[in-house]
Order: C-alpha cells, then structure tokens, then sequence
C-alpha cells in the first residue's frame, strides 16, 4: 500500500479535505486506483499529507457517501469495483485560457424584462425565513388543489382594493403562470368550443387553445378596442381580451366597447369572457382602468392575473377567478389536481400582500417604468414622424413604427448586423392582420437609463432610411 502523492494548496478557497477528495475519486475514475485497493489510514495520511485527520476524515466520508470506497470495521478502507459506481465520468474536461466572449446580442428588447435591481430582497427574504420554520412543518405536505386559503385570501383582498372586484376567495385558483391555469380552464370545456382571440395578440393563448384542438378565430382591434363586428360575425363561444392594456399596442378598452361585449355574452348561455389583465398595475397617466369583472353582473367573466410583471417572472404564480358555474366544474372535474405552485412560496407571497410590501413595492416601480418610459419617448421625439410611437401611456414596453419605406425584412436584417434583438409586430399577429408600416414591440423595463440611450442610438441607425451615393 502506497502513500497517495498529492499536492494541496492551502492558497486557493477549495478547502483541504475537498481537493483531496476530488484527486481520490479521480484516482479511482481513471483506474490507477483499482478494484480492492486499500487505502492508507487516516493516521498515516494526515501525516504524509501534513494535515489534520479531520481533513483525511471528511475526504474519506465524502468517498464513501457516494459510493467509491467502503469501510471495512478493523480493516481500513478499500475502492470499490469500477462497476458497482452507479455513475462515474471517465474524462474531465481541462480548462482551456478563458477569453472574453464578444456578446452575441447587445441589446435584447423583450418586453417581457422587468427592472430586477428594485426587488424588495431584504423584506422578501424576512418573510422566507419566517415562513420556512420548524412550527410551519405542516408546509411540507400538500396543501389545497386551488392554492393555499392564506394566499387566495390575501389575492381577494387585493383584487377588491386595486381593481374593484369582490370576489370569493373560494372562486381564485392558483396556478404557476397563466398557461398552466389556461390549460386547467381548456380541459373543462367541449371540444367543439369556439374561441375568439385577439389581433395582434398574446400568441401564447392562440398556441395553447389550437394545441388543445380547439379552434381559434382572430378578432381584429380598433381604436376602442377588440372589434365588436368580428365576435357578431365570427360567433365564437369563449374570447380572450385584455381590455386594460392591450398586448401589444397598450389601447384601452372604451366603457361603451365594454358594454357592447358584456352584452354578446349574456346573449346566449355557454359563452364567456376571459379577461387577462394584463401589465394593469402600471398605467402612467390618470387612473389604473378598472376591468370588465367589475362590471359582470351575471358572472360571465373569467379574470386572469399574474405577478410575472407586478413582482417576478420567476414567481411563476398567477390566480384565475372562475364564475361560479365553471367553479362547479372544475371541483368535479380537477380535484385530483395539485397545486403546481409552492406552497412556501405561497405563503411568503401572502405575507408579502398582508403586511403592506406588495403595495409599496408596486408603487414604487410605476415610478421607475413612468421614468423610463418617459425618457424613451424624449429620445424618440426629434424623429417624428417618420418613427412614432403607439399606444397608451402604460405598462413594460412602447410600439415603434418605422415610417421611411423599409420593411421589416429589411429593418431586422440591420437589427441582426449590430447584435439588436428586435421583436416585430409580426410575431405577434396573424397573417392576415395589416399594417401600413413596420412596427415593433421595445421592451425597456429591465433596461437602465444609460442602457436604453445605447439601445435608442442603435435603434435610430437601424431606422435610418438607406442611403446611396
């Protein structure tokens, strides 16, 4: 039994007893330790190592946790054979000199960012550890199929404060993300259910309802919203809306539109409305739009929200609230569910709304994006008219029209050659919808203010009108 020659570095920060363990397991990976092989003992290893036993010890405990070496009582310790290691990787790649890598895109425009460097960490971290206690064991079972009472709750009593519904929190399901509580709300319905969508629109609904095998009708937008005439004329039995802040353009749903759709869904007795209020929290002039589910009388509104934007995407939590008739539905339908959120992460949220954060915290970012959103608009306004900007004054991004006869093709091609990532209208419509000019969504929330003067820069040479001598 030899001696192991090996050579540890107390200069780095990987401790003594890891670099030990790692040489030891590759020692046996690669075979120069084989099968039945007796190691030294720990005595006599500390000392030809010049280090403590612990240091042998905890290498040794670590090998044997994970099944490369055994202890033999009054024995030692012996490698174990080459196949009895449920996994072992036979090559470590070395490390080449690193270099720094020319970034592949400079500036990513998703509208889907959110200012990360504002997030309340210290206080959402307070309610973690409150929450993630020995006295709250019962957490680490399962917890109600619709979301825990505590958070749907503390939802009820928000949604009743910031938009005016007064609802059951009986009625509120929880879901990690909107397309998981679509999915649910899909499986309680006939597959001959008709769906109107709008256009432009949230194309993510028009891929899940077309996956599900139903069939999606687009309903074009106006001014005052999605377009009336296009749900008369193409009957369908469910739409999805997002009258507070239409994606993409931001517009509004007048009070006289929302009238108009309440009363088409009281019309016949299987239709609903899926309302999505969507980016509703940030609205920068007057007040925040209250939504059609206040006004739903005869409970045909299935109201969908999220704080993918309001908190964090990687929250994954959204909450639907069902009339009372699907309720009764998915009761006999989708008890065997799970709840697909955490449910400690549940309960931290509800704290979060309960002890006053989540209201501070949404004041403060409106007065971040209303900042940022304003000075996109200031560093657009010398190229009036030919780049306007559409929609209301609300929520996470702006559209850009490109009025100087390039088209889209043309306009991304650029995009592409100075490493801007850029999201055309296209993506977002149907091939039949028409526009007159190239228009593209510019997502500026998870940018910083010098950031997005970079990214308007480019933005303003990509948009240039070629030029030839």
């Amino acid at each position: 039994m030899d001696l192991l020659s090996v050579h540890l570095d107390e200069t780095i920060s990987t401790p003594l007893y890891e670099q030990l363990y790692e040489f030891i397991k590759q020692e046996i990976v690669e075979e120069r330790l084989p099968y039945g092989q007796k190691l030294p003992s720990k005595r006599k290893l500390a000392n030809h190592l010049e280090v403590s036993q612990n240091t042998v010890e905890t290498a040794f405990e670590q090998l044997v946790a994970e099944g490369y070496i055994t202890s033999r009582p009054r024995k030692g310790f012996y490698v174990l054979a080459h196949g009895d290691l449920e996994f072992v990787e036979h090559s470590i790649k070395k490390e080449g000199p690193k270099f720094e890598k020319e970034p592949a895109i400079l500036f990513d425009l998703s509208p889907n960012k959110i200012d990360t460097e504002a997030f309340p960490f210290s206080q959402w971290r307070r309610l973690n550890r409150q929450v993630i206690d020995e006295a709250n064991h019962d957490l680490l079972l399962l917890g109600d199929p619709k979301g825990d009472k505590e958070l749907r709750e503390a939802i009820a009593h928000y949604v009743y404060h910031a938009r005016g519904i007064d609802c059951d929190p009986d009625t509120i399901v929880v879901g990690a993300g909107i397309e998981v509580l679509m999915q649910q709300l899909l499986s309680l319905l006939p597959g001959s259910t008709v769906f109107g969508i709008e256009d432009p629109g949230y194309q993510l609904m028009v891929k899940l309802i077309t996956h599900f095998g139903f069939l999606g009708r687009a309903l074009g937008m106006s001014e005052e919203g999605v377009s009336i005439e296009a749900v008369r004329l193409l009957e369908p039995d469910y739409i999805y809306v997002t009258p507070s802040n239409h994606f993409p353009y931001g517009t509004v749903t007048s009070i006289s539109r929302r009238n108009q759709l309440l009363q088409w869904v009281n019309e016949a007795e299987n239709r609903f409305i899926i309302e999505d209020d969507y980016d509703s929290e940030f609205r920068y002039v007057g007040k925040t739009i209250p939504p059609m589910k206040k006004m739903d009388f005869n409970d045909r509104v299935i109201y969908l929200g999220s704080f993918s934007k309001s908190l964090i995407p990687s929250l994954r939590i959204s909450y639907m609230i069902l009339p009372k008739k699907l309720l009764e539905q998915y009761r006999n339908r989708l008890s065997f569910h799970h709840s697909t959120v955490s449910r400690i992460d549940q309960h931290v949220l509800a704290r979060f709304i309960q002890e006053g954060y989540f209201e501070k915290h949404l004041n403060r970012m409106r007065k971040i994006y209303r900042r940022k959103f304003e000075f996109v608009q200031q560093l657009f306004e010398a190229y009036k008219p030919s780049i306007q900007l559409l929609g209301e004054q609300s929520g996470l991004h702006v559209v850009c029209e490109v009025r100087n006869g390039l088209t889209e093709e043309e306009i991304m091609k650029r995009a592409e050659q100075q490493k801007i990532k850029l999201y055309p209208i296209s993506y977002y419509a149907s091939k039949n919808a028409v526009v007159s000019h190239p228009q593209f969504v510019i997502g500026f929330a998870g940018m910083k203010e010098q950031e997005i003067e970079k990214a308007v820069q480019h933005l303003i040479t990509i948009f240039q009108p070629q030029r030839y001598p």
